[in-house]
């Protein structure tokens, strides 16, 4: 693997949201030649096909800086037993208007945070749908389910616990493996 550049998308909006904190601890989990940028979605208008025509300047930059990367890793909470709107909306963008997805055939992760006993399985389970739907390949396994509990990150965003950061190093070392790989 050379030169893998990640783009992050995280399905909160809120600045000191858990899977904000998430996103940034598996940053800093990447390996030399693994590089990531986080990709916005909180300025995206909702999705309305009437302005497929005439792309919103928030839709035309989210599309570019999706283009513009190796892979995604989508780090989402669960509300409500399922995925964020804002998540759901954005990856409706990125597919539209018809025939200039970004999505297709991108490799992608998922991994979440909750402070709830089920994690964000549900959550996840919905956007792995929605993925396959728009033609994302999607990293089946080790699969993320952070129980956000007490402190679990310190303030330079490390993981406090040596059993949760070998955990989650080895999601990051085997997503940007999976992810690097070419075609055959």
């Amino acid at each position: 693997m050379s030169n893998l550049t990640i783009g992050m998308i995280v399905g909160s909006l809120r600045k000191a949201s858990f899977n904000r904190q998430l996103a940034q601890a598996l940053v800093g989990l990447l390996p030399s030649g693994a590089t990531a940028q986080f990709i916005e979605i909180g300025e995206l208008p909702l999705y309305n096909q009437d302005l497929d025509a005439n792309l919103p300047e928030p839709v035309q930059r989210f599309k570019a800086a999706v283009a513009g990367v190796d892979s995604v890793l989508f780090v989402t909470p669960e509300y409500n037993r399922g995925m964020p709107g804002v998540l759901k909306n954005a990856i409706d963008w990125g597919s539209r208007p018809y025939g200039q997805s970004v999505w297709g055939g991108k490799p992608a992760g998922i991994a979440g945070a909750s402070p709830g006993a089920i994690g964000t399985a549900l959550s996840q389970a919905q956007l792995r749908n929605v993925l396959a739907a728009v033609g994302v390949k999607v990293l089946p396994l080790p699969e993320v389910f952070f129980h956000f509990a007490g402190e679990p990150f310190d303030a330079q965003g490390g993981v406090t616990d040596a059993r949760t950061r070998q955990f989650l190093q080895g999601f990051v070392d085997r997503f940007v493996e999976w992810a690097g790989q070419k075609p055959a």
